[in-house]
């Protein structure tokens, strides 16, 4: 399936669901704000949270530094 990811469109295979693309991106255990088609996903709900044909995705990173 293709996907628009943080602006690029991209083809997955192997994910069916936020989560499942989180850790084919390796990251799935960071902190991370994930947006599909302009709503955010709770981290709950990555699980359950299918992805479609056409998805738009923003994945937000956060990184800690002093």
């Amino acid at each position: 399936m293709q996907i628009t990811l943080n602006g690029q469109l991209q083809n997955i295979e192997n994910s069916q669901t936020v989560a499942d693309l989180l850790e084919e991106l390796q990251i799935a255990h960071k902190k991370t704000v994930v947006e599909r088609n302009g709503t955010i996903v709770i981290e709950e709900f990555h699980q359950q949270e299918g992805l479609m044909d056409g998805d738009r995705i923003e994945i937000i990173h956060f990184v800690g530094g002093g």
